[in-house]
């Protein structure tokens, strides 16, 4: 076993025993065996916390374990990426290592992530990768909101762990039953209010996420138009200069936005 195993399996060691210690039944709570195990349950730990301060050892063992994490996933540059049009890219790919401006977070409304343990949702993942420090600022930032997130807006959190350098929050619209006006009319919103954020804040660079079309089922189809027309218009209308990234993690999504960029 090389230095590198050997040094993130004693953080990852270290940060499961903490986060247990925070547990008063942690003494009975199963361990795991195995590094894959390990992963999934200090992953599992870190999503069920709830939004309370911790030690600065354990962030800071935290932030190397979680960056060696993604380095060893590998890291992708935007340089690296070809356009698809003039400013316009689409990539498939893991979001939580795409070094770019910002990444957009498809938000629930209580915005401070994912609670469900190794959940594959965005919200999970990049909750995950970005480390406790996030549902953190989040929670934060919503006790002085005083109220949920309502759907069509943006929030900008700094990305902590993540090679990007800003998570863009946003709630996008839930569809239950017959897909209505309303319905596309906040999913534009969500593109909208993330792009002039991006832009106020000074960011050059933005990857978008499929908004909606997991568990907000929003048709895939119809959410890929509407992204695509809103970055468009936005582009055309403000003269922004603003690199726009379509991330996709499926196949079907990918060929979707192909056919839709032309």
């Amino acid at each position: 076993m090389n230095f590198k195993m050997t040094l993130q399996s004693e953080r990852r060691k270290f940060l499961i025993q903490e986060l247990l210690r925070e547990n008063a039944a942690g003494g009975k709570t199963f361990a795991p065996k195995g590094a894959a195990e390990e992963k999934q349950f200090l992953r599992g730990l870190m999503n069920i916390r709830p939004p309370r301060p911790i030690g600065k050892s354990f962030l800071k063992i935290q932030d190397e374990y979680l960056r060696e994490e993604t380095e060893k996933k590998g890291i992708t540059e935007l340089d690296s990426l070809t356009p698809i049009q003039d400013g316009i890219y689409l990539w498939r790919g893991d979001i939580t290592t795409l070094k770019c401006g910002a990444i957009v977070n498809a938000a629930n409304s209580g915005m401070t992530g994912c609670y469900y343990p190794c959940h594959n949702c965005i919200d999970n993942c990049i909750h995950t990768y970005a480390g406790i420090q996030l549902r953190l600022d989040c929670a934060d930032m919503m006790e002085k909101q005083g109220y949920e997130e309502p759907t069509g807006q943006a929030k900008i959190t700094p990305a902590y762990n993540l090679p990007c350098n800003y998570v863009i929050h946003t709630v996008g619209p839930i569809v239950q039953g017959k897909l209505k006006r309303q319905h596309c009319e906040l999913l534009a919103s969500c593109y909208r209010s993330c792009l002039k954020l991006a832009d106020e804040t000074g960011i050059t660079s933005i990857a978008f996420c499929c908004i909606s079309t997991g568990v907000f089922m929003f048709p895939s189809e119809k959410a890929a138009e509407i992204a695509v027309r809103t970055v468009k218009e936005y582009k055309d209308e403000t003269g922004s200069k603003m690199e726009v990234i379509f991330n996709v993690f499926k196949e079907s999504d990918e060929q979707i936005y192909r056919k839709k960029l032309g």
